[in-house]
């Protein structure tokens, strides 16, 4: 079954999760409009750059780098995992439940700011789990400063990632008050510049603008189809089997590993926080959520023990996505 074969680490299962998300596609690329131009990021930076990045992309070859994309952070993410050994033992499932993820919604499946954030994201977590090893972590901080503030240029919300470096170093570090000094002069160094930029061609009232998402009402609603809901319910079902599996096996895991799901807990609080700042109040803001999301289906459906429950639930998660994207 699908499930036992990605807890393996067979070459295999690299053409199977390539094989899962071409499917789990196949709805948006059947169904999409004749024009679809992507903003791949913030306006203030295409202003800035004269950026007109895919305006005669195609929507057809749109999907098509999109999938290319999400299986190349889908393998990133993986191997993250397998490297600091998070489910207990090597295995594709990381990879298989981000594909699955990042299917849920149609949104999803085309070129956005987030879906570019979201190789930053993976990048950021494989810094900060290992930082838990090392001595000296200001350099590392300091760089950790520098791609949030280049992230927050792609997509502004991303800015809050300044939050969960604060956040690692309260779970995984003693009290350094240099390094939570650093990650902050990072992102000033990024801003600083761009500031100049700005300043130097007399444009300092687009620069301001950046930040007009701070002044934002706090979201009263999300733009979703009803439908969206339902293909939410198998994996509200998958997460509260994590967090059941999570409750017996928390105090029995290694030191780094549990600090690793709390620092992803925090992430997740984050993302859902940081969507008032998103200005279209658009769903594509919780793909964000996808990588730390993955990575707790992915425990789960490792020590999950009824085989026939959690065989039975992914194909109930695959069907859900594949009937709702094409009816």
């Amino acid at each position: 079954m699908i499930i036992n074969q990605h807890r393996t680490l067979s070459g295999l299962n690299i053409f199977l999760v390539t094989l899962v998300g071409t499917i789990l596609c196949l709805g948006v690329y059947l169904h999409l409009p004749d024009k679809l131009t992507p903003v791949l990021v913030e306006p203030g930076l295409n202003r800035l750059l004269g950026l007109h990045i895919g305006e005669d992309l195609n929507p057809q070859l749109n999907v098509i780098i999109t999938l290319l994309l999400t299986l190349f952070q889908a393998f990133y993410l993986n191997r993250v995992v397998n490297h600091y050994n998070l489910l207990g033992k090597p295995s594709f499932l990381t990879s298989l439940m981000f594909m699955t993820l990042v299917s849920l919604f149609i949104p999803f499946l085309v070129l956005s700011p987030t879906l570019i954030c979201n190789f930053i994201t993976i990048w950021m977590l494989q810094k900060l789990f290992n930082i838990y090893k090392h001595v000296d972590v200001k350099g590392t901080m300091f760089d950790l400063g520098l791609i949030v503030a280049l992230g927050s240029l792609i997509y502004f919300p991303f800015i809050v990632m300044l939050l969960l470096i604060w956040g690692s170093l309260i779970i995984f570090r003693p009290f350094d008050w240099r390094e939570w000094f650093t990650p902050l002069l990072g992102v000033i160094t990024i801003y600083f510049l761009l500031a100049v930029a700005y300043f130097w061609l007399e444009r300092m009232d687009e620069f301001y603008q950046i930040f007009i998402p701070f002044t934002y009402n706090l979201p009263t609603r999300l733009d979703m189809d009803m439908n969206d809901y339902f293909v939410l319910i198998p994996i509200v079902i998958s997460l509260g089997g994590f967090l059941f599996i999570l409750k017996d096996n928390f105090f029995k895991s290694v030191v780094q590993i549990r600090k690793s799901f709390q620092l992803l807990f925090i992430m997740l609080v984050l993302i859902f926080g940081s969507f008032y700042l998103n200005a279209e109040r658009s769903i594509n803001h919780f793909l964000l959520a996808v990588p730390p999301l993955s990575i707790y289906l992915a425990y789960f459906f490792t020590h999950a023990k009824m085989k026939w429950f959690y065989e039975t639930l992914y194909v109930v998660i695959l069907l859900t996505i594949i009937y709702f994207q094409f009816f």
